[in-house]
């Protein structure tokens, strides 16, 4: 059983000699003896007897991952992905009869193949009980542990999946089956390493440090398949230039592969055959694929993932994600025939086959080709994986549109979340900061659950580069910088200060913040004016812009990073005020406020009466007015003209998918939520298209499952049902229903004080707050119309 705690099991004692001991756990690390070159997967296995009945507590890590198992039974797997600053290990309480015992576990270091989100610093296993009696019987370093390769894994390579690391062919003929039973021979005496240690560690080295995981087990159930489209003779050249087609499903043989998949029935397959089958899982997965089989010598089952299906061989173009007649099981870029994993029969009874990482996507290709012997496939099932969300939120609307995406929008937050926050799970897998910060709005808008947003505003705040920038996403062992996002990220400790109210985890974060904001004070010149940041200064994917970045974005001077870096300083300011550093508040507003003089020195256009992103006044965005307005850096006789201009035009570059979160910002600000039901046709689209989550950009997009097209889950309650804290923690909280067209809506949101209930119509507002919330008049000092917020008694 898996237990989370929250402190180091082993306290630093201040007082113990030697003192350079300090921070040492009694259990050490061990390797292979010799170590293998990576890639390689590895067994480790210690017999021993437990004198009594006995719940047992032990950490558990690896370097890179593991699956631990206790006499033949699987127990949990790991590390958490972290860093070498923040190793995770996780906690488990064994439940021991008495009597002999195998523990065992499988540890793999696929080095430059392994996910770009994986970070090793060296191979290893550590289990470390909690007390002293077991870590001399179990623990590693102490007892006698043994280890064996484990051959068998050909990696092969992912491709189009190019973040996701290498997958896998298993050779059933090579493996050592029964390790997960501590059976087999060819088990050797460990090498011992150096102890596990702690971050109190007094000596430090390039190594782990042990951190408690801080998440729960990830989910683990089984995907229900029902819906087999195809079962056809399968070509012997690629499948993926082989168009699908109904005409070609052997009605005999559908039935069988239907009660395999469905219930479990075993189904034999004569030798010499190929048979290609199609799967639609009805929905997006992520899951781990496992086969038992038996016989069929170096019969092979491939199983290889899609998305969806791509209208023609050379195009990106998919169309509607429910049609599968005529299309192919194509990977865009390579051509390839999808991403996934080969599982090669020995030609034993009862070969159980599973992979080292789960795979991701709507539709499944089976390629099942036999040899002299028949093949038996006993069970084949799909494991579904993702972050255990409990969504306590509700809202409905006269708009049965919006409704009708919801599930659309909470599946791709599920499918985007795991051990991290991910862009995608079917390319990348990675944590980017601008993906996660709307990522994070969303999860605030739907749980109270902020594991996850915690752990991402900590990686972030740990991929910190000497210049005071963030790295763009992490974990991930190959470095990019995109400066924008390290912005993002100080407006995400805003936005957990105020939606989550933690101001001590928000204190410790403030210095890499203000290193944050000192590397862009760096960069502005003697005109008041940013230059470019060095890195890739992406904004948004509109399709005129050169890799997402508006003109002069590198070379030169561009309003739209200058307007975000105000916007920024306006929030961290605002922070600054909340944690009692007034002089901190006033040094971000005076650099704020040369910004912003210098923006509309040298960018507004009289012409056209708004906001250029160059000097030059070529180009001209949506972006730039966003900004602008969310910044409060639009002087008062100029406000008409940018809202104006901002709604009606339409030669602006236009905000795509992931941007339009904040032009959906602006129209709140402006009370224009209609807006934002006029730009949401996107989204609308996605039933009638056959989509299960949201897409990464316009057609045609590459990732069909991209979470940042999940915010306007957060709009639905931070704008139209007007819900927003004013004060950290929502010790004040406005409520500003803007209906923007709809006749009613009402729903339910989840607070770190309880629930919010509102519902709108033309009769009027009812509010339902939670327990210590009363009502407040704030009068406007300047003689504006008096607001009505709520807050928490004493506040």
């Amino acid at each position: 059983m898996r237990l989370l705690i929250n402190e180091d099991p082993f306290p630093l004692d201040m007082t113990a000699l030697p003192w350079s001991g300090r921070g040492q756990w009694e259990c050490s690390w061990v390797s292979l003896d010799p170590k293998p070159e990576q890639p390689f997967v590895a067994a480790y296995r210690l017999l021993f007897e437990a004198p009594i009945d006995e719940i047992v507590r032990v950490h558990v890590t690896a370097d890179e991952r593991y699956e631990l198992w206790l006499d033949g039974q699987y127990v949990g797997r790991g590390s958490e992905r972290g860093d070498g600053e923040h190793w995770f290990f996780e906690t488990y309480e064994l439940e021991l009869s008495a009597g002999p015992h195998v523990l065992v576990a499988k540890a793999w270091s696929l080095g430059e193949k392994a996910p770009y989100a994986q970070i090793s610093a060296g191979h290893g296993f550590l289990l470390c009980p909690q007390t002293g009696d077991w870590q001399e019987r179990i623990g590693t370093g102490k007892a006698a542990w043994e280890a064996k390769e484990l051959p068998g894994y050909e990696l092969t390579n992912p491709l189009t999946a190019w973040g996701t690391g290498w997958n896998v062919a298993i050779h059933g003929d090579a493996v050592a089956w029964g390790w997960e039973n501590g059976e087999g021979d060819g088990w050797s005496p460990v090498a011992v390493g150096l102890r596990g240690m702690s971050p109190g560690v007094n000596d430090r080295t390039p190594y782990h440090l042990l951190v408690p995981a801080v998440l729960p087990p990830m989910l683990e159930r089984r995907w229900p398949t029902t819906s087999l489209e195809l079962v056809a003779e399968a070509p012997e050249g690629p499948t993926n230039v082989v168009a699908i087609r109904k005409s070609d499903d052997l009605i005999g043989e559908h039935e069988d592969w239907m009660r395999l998949l469905a219930d479990d029935e075993p189904l034999t397959i004569p030798p010499h055959t190929r048979r290609r089958i199609l799967v639609d899982l009805e929905d997006y997965v992520c899951a781990y694929p496992r086969a038992v089989l038996s016989g069929g010598k170096g019969a092979r089952l491939r199983i290889n993932w899609q998305e969806s299906l791509y209208e023609t061989v050379e195009g990106a173009e998919k169309g509607n994600r429910d049609e599968i007649e005529g299309k192919f099981f194509n990977t865009i870029w390579h051509k390839s025939e999808g991403v996934g994993d080969t599982f090669v029969s020995g030609g034993s009874s009862g070969q159980r086959f599973d992979t080292l990482w789960w795979q991701a996507g709507r539709y499944v290709e089976l390629l099942v080709e036999t040899q002299n012997d028949s093949l038996t496939i006993e069970r084949l099932e799909l494991i579904e994986t993702h972050y255990p969300y409990e969504f306590d939120a509700t809202f409905s609307a006269s708009d049965e549109r919006l409704e009708a995406i919801i599930p659309i929008m909470r599946r791709v937050l599920e499918m985007c979340s795991h051990e991290t926050y991910m862009d995608c799970p079917y390319f990348e897998q990675l944590q980017y900061i601008g993906d996660t910060r709307l990522q994070v709005l969303v999860t605030y808008a739907q749980t109270n659950d902020d594991r996850l947003p915690r752990k991402s505003i900590r990686m972030f705040d740990a991929s910190r580069q000497m210049s005071g920038l963030t790295q763009s996403r992490y974990p991930c062992r190959v470095l990019q910088i995109i400066p924008p996002f390290s912005l993002w990220w100080v407006t995400m400790l805003h936005d957990f200060a105020l939606w989550r109210g933690d101001l001590e985890f928000v204190r410790e974060r403030m210095l890499g913040a203000r290193g944050v904001l000192d590397a862009y004070r760096a960069k502005v010149d003697s005109d008041q004016l940013l230059g470019g940041v060095d890195g890739w200064n992406f904004v948004d994917w509109v399709p005129s812009w050169n890799s997402g970045m508006p003109k002069d974005a590198v070379s030169g001077k561009s309003s739209v990073l200058n307007l975000q870096f105000a916007l920024t300083l306006a929030k961290a300011a605002e922070i600054e005020e909340w944690l009692g550093e007034p002089e901190m508040a006033a040094r971000h507003r005076r650099t704020a406020k040369g910004i912003i003089s210098a923006v509309n020195d040298h960018f507004w256009s009289e012409e056209r009466g708004l906001y250029a992103n160059d000097l030059a006044h070529t180009e001209f965005s949506e972006h730039a007015q966003c900004l602008a307005l969310l910044a409060d850096a639009v002087p008062a006789e100029r406000r008409e003209s940018v809202v104006r201009h901002l709604l009606e035009d339409d030669d602006l570059d236009r905000t795509t998918v992931y941007f339009s979160h904040y032009l959906f910002e602006t129209y709140t600000l402006l009370g224009r939520t209609d807006q934002i039901l006029k730009r949401m046709d996107l989204w609308f689209e996605h039933p009638a298209k056959g989509m299960k989550t949201t897409v990464e950009m316009p057609e045609p997009t590459r990732s069909d499952c991209h979470a940042w097209g999940a915010h306007p889950l957060f709009h639905y309650y931070a704008s139209f049902l007007g819900i927003r804290p004013t004060a950290p923690g929502f010790s004040e909280v406005e409520i500003r229903p803007q209906l923007g067209g709809l006749m009613s809506a009402e729903g339910t949101m989840p607070t770190p004080r309880g629930e919010i209930f509102v519902s709108v119509d033309g009769s009027g507002i009812s509010v339902k707050l939670p327990p210590g919330m009363r009502e407040v008049v704030v009068h406007d000092k300047n003689g504006g119309t008096p607001r009505i917020v709520f807050t928490s008694e004493g506040v």
